[in-house]
């Protein structure tokens, strides 16, 4: 039977991660995706750091689904070394937090240039943090993100099956496949879901504006009904992106606009995130 466990991005939510905390409970969310805490990227604290945020979040009995982390979000041509450190910070910190995932991507293409050109560097990158994950317990997940190697269902399909003898999986994130003027089902998820265990709740309309989930063109509903009927037992992760909350533009680069919902503030927003994907979840 197939096993949906909730969680969501809680810093479009709120900055404070009390705050954060306390929007997940009012959702009923067990986990959140841990990615901007009190302004600063998860990326960027200290194991120390992350000890005083397992505190509360087991005082709130909340868990990490994932670290929504920023690695392979850098160009192709930027330096490895620095990025190779960062990775082994975030990899402490998933340790600290109990979360088993770490979000990341395969580099920025620069633009007007053929990804293709760029394969060889692209595996051998991902490569090398591969390797620095192996044997720690934590799983890498490429997620599909306009502007990287793996923003096509082409690419990504190769990435995986390239690397098909390492812990790497895959976040199917459908509003970025949209972006990239992708198929998100059946054509995008028939070729990926083998490689598929986690889900980003993400819809969006033609042109790329961001909808509540069941709103826009992803095929939401068709998705999870066939995750549900193989079985899947996993995180349905919300991200919003309904609002320019704190932090929204240092994090993204695919173009994409905020929905327009001015009469409802970013609480408010990320309550009916929650509430569109659970109707859907009603349905199926």
């Amino acid at each position: 039977m197939a096993k949906f466990i909730l969680s969501a991005f809680s810093d479009e939510y709120d900055p404070d991660f009390d705050t954060q905390l306390e929007g997940a409970k009012l959702n009923g969310l067990t986990h959140i995706e841990i990615r901007n805490v009190n302004g600063k990227n998860i990326a960027d604290h200290t194991p120390e750091e992350a000890k005083a945020l397992k505190a509360k979040l087991d005082k709130a009995g909340i868990g990490v689904s994932s670290i929504g982390s920023p690695i392979g979000k850098i160009n192709i041509n930027d330096p490895m070394e620095p990025h190779i450190e960062k990775l082994k910070n975030v990899i402490e910190i998933a340790k600290v937090l109990d979360a088993k995932y770490i979000r990341m991507f395969s580099f920025f293409i620069p633009k007007e240039e053929n990804p293709d050109d760029y394969r060889d560097e692209v595996m051998k990158r991902m490569r090398m943090m591969l390797d620095v994950t192996e044997g720690t317990g934590v799983t890498l997940l490429h997620e599909n993100e306009k502007g990287i190697y793996g923003d096509t269902v082409d690419r990504c399909v190769d990435l995986l099956e390239e690397l098909k003898d390492y812990n790497l999986k895959a976040v199917f994130d459908p509003a970025n496949f949209i972006q990239c003027d992708q198929e998100t089902y059946p054509y995008g998820f028939g070729k990926l879901k083998d490689y598929v265990v986690y889900m980003h709740i993400k819809d969006c309309v033609e042109g790329g504006k961001v909808v509540p989930a069941g709103f826009g063109i992803g095929k939401i509903k068709e998705i999870l009904t066939e995750l549900k009927a193989k079985g899947y037992e996993g995180f349905l992760s919300l991200e919003p992106h309904l609002t320019n909350f704190v932090g929204f533009a240092a994090l993204e680069d695919s173009g994409a606009e905020a929905v327009d919902a001015p009469a409802l503030d970013g609480k408010e927003k990320f309550n009916l995130a929650v509430d569109s994907l659970k109707k859907i979840l009603a349905e199926i």
